[in-house]
């Protein structure tokens, strides 16, 4: 599918743009009467597991489920480990690979429920750096509760990464056009297509044929085992939902409290989650500059919404013709632009940092767009990439879904994408083809994902998120059989710790307490 990677946690101005954080993009009791919640409860987290909490699926997968983990300091405060899984469970004598953990311990031992696995989405951000933040994330009567573990999801951060791509192919590749409009730009395009999906096996090896979301959720159940508990306890958000349900459908029984933040539709394709997600990039857009307008300052944009988004596709039309400069040896190249726009759109605390990016794009001045271009695509200032989250966001999600229009079929989508969102429509159609060159196939069978039997699975949406829209939660609950909506009315993508005391109370209430928000809760 799409991408609905969140690349930034918390940016923050002081003096210039520094950033905290790298995935999240991700970034008590429930406050309203007690009727409003059921009175049922999940299964409680345990610290001592019960006698089958290490007992393998299968006898050949035992000296997994069986390890233990060894845990030292690591980070400064924080402690890590290393989760042995087989590269291919069809062979679990075969290879094995190594998957990065990290854990930030319960700041209050003496109220300690157990352990919260996390995961930050992208396909492809690293979790442990997503615990890391965890100071940033999640609220403090989460931090007192549980041991925080964030994991590298198998491919990704330090577990085994998938590589694609040089570094200055990505560069390339993430400043060309997104939405090729001459013949050039459309070879290049194409090229890099195909580029991709042979350097992922070429560089890669079987490991490309072994990062699917249905692998990462059977590691989620070794690591589950490990960390001594009976059930899974855990909270995903943007893609992370998609690896929660998955995992609830693998391991009904195995599952605990799980929180799924920022939902994925799993109940349709490739294309209708391209033009559902180009929708909510318009939407949050929209709201953007509607914010702007309202201002009492008067809006630098245009005095109407309309004005607004025309300023803005205009611009980027202008960087497409002639990159520009920047307080660095490169330019701003549209692909950049592009990201450097949609980046502070998955939070409304950071739209003033936006206004600032285009105001200076629209002086001459491209270096803020450049800036967070490559916060977003973790590129670090020597020019390197801090993580492989973008080459692992291609390969995760077309080894999940292989599914591509040819070239020739773009212009035929153009004018749904375009309905959709006149500002960001055709840069969606155009992803229509990125899977197009892949040569990775999974060994593993599709999945109609219902979690039959699981505990009660608290879904999240958020009304104006841009990367899953709202309508992807409401399906989600509706797809899982114990699924429970929480609807947040709101800005920026997911809706925990996001300033809305409603839906971070019943999300506390559920993992620490047990106690079940009601089915439609709306914050």
């Amino acid at each position: 599918m799409r991408s609905t990677a969140v690349k930034v946690v918390a940016i923050l101005v002081v003096v210039g743009l520094l950033v905290t954080g790298g995935a999240i993009a991700a970034l008590v009791a429930f406050r309203s009467d007690p009727s409003s919640s059921s009175s049922s409860s999940g299964p409680a987290p345990t610290t001592t597991p019960q006698p089958d909490a290490t007992q393998p699926p299968a006898a050949d997968l035992a000296a997994y489920y069986h390890q233990k983990l060894d845990w030292s300091p690591c980070r400064d405060s924080f402690e890590c480990a290393t989760l042995t899984v087989p590269l291919d469970y069809a062979r679990p004598g075969g290879t094995v690979i190594k998957l990065s953990l990290l854990k930030v311990p319960a700041a209050n031992p003496g109220a300690r429920v157990g352990s919260l696995v996390v995961n930050p989405g992208g396909p492809g951000a690293p979790g442990t750096s997503y615990a890391a933040s965890a100071k940033d994330v999640f609220r403090q009567p989460l931090l007192d509760h549980f041991d925080i573990v964030g994991f590298d999801p198998r491919g990704t951060g330090d577990s085994d990464p998938v590589d694609c791509l040089s570094d200055e192919q990505l560069d390339t590749y993430i400043a060309s056009d997104p939405d090729p409009d001459t013949p050039a730009e459309k070879r290049a395009y194409m090229r890099y297509v195909d580029e991709q999906g042979a350097g992922c096996v070429a560089r890669s090896g079987k490991l490309a044929s072994h990062v699917s979301t249905i692998e990462a959720a059977r590691d989620m159940d070794v690591l589950r085992a490990a960390l001594g508990e009976s059930k899974l306890t855990y909270l995903g958000a943007s893609y992370g939902t998609k690896l929660g349900a998955t995992y609830a459908d693998l391991f009904p029984q195995k599952v605990g409290r799980l929180v799924l933040d920022g939902a994925v539709d799993l109940s349709i394709g490739p294309r209708e989650l391209a033009l559902e997600q180009a929708a909510g990039f318009q939407t949050a857009l929209e709201a953007y500059v509607q914010n702007c307008v309202d201002s009492t300052d008067g809006c630098f944009l245009g005095s109407t919404v309309d004005e607004g988004l025309a300023k803005i596709k205009a611009f980027l039309d202008q960087v497409d013709q002639q990159p520009l400069q920047t307080n660095t040896d490169r330019e701003l190249a549209v692909g950049n632009a592009f990201l450097g726009i949609v980046a502070p759109l998955y939070n409304r605390d950071y739209w003033y940092i936006l206004s600032q990016a285009l105001r200076s794009g629209f002086s001459g001045d491209g270096s803020t767009l450049l800036l967070l271009s490559d916060l977003y695509t973790s590129r670090n200032q020597s020019g390197g990439y801090d993580d492989n989250s973008m080459e692992a966001l291609y390969a995760i999600s077309c080894l999940d879904e292989p599914y591509a229009i040819p070239e020739s079929q773009v212009a035929a989508n153009l004018p749904a994408f375009e309905k959709a969102s006149p500002t960001f429509g055709d840069v969606f159609a155009w992803s229509l083809t990125n899977c197009g060159g892949v040569q990775a196939r999974t060994t593993e069978k599709p999945r109609t994902v219902r979690a039959a039997g699981a505990a009660p699975i608290v879904v999240i949406g958020t009304t104006r998120d841009p990367a899953t829209p709202m309508q992807w939660a409401v399906h989600l609950a509706a797809q899982l059989e114990s699924g429970v909506l929480i609807r947040r009315d709101g800005d920026g993508h997911t809706g925990y710790n996001s300033g809305n005391d409603c839906v971070d109370e019943a999300v506390e209430s559920y993992l620490i307490d047990g106690t079940v928000p009601q089915d439609g809760l709306s914050c």
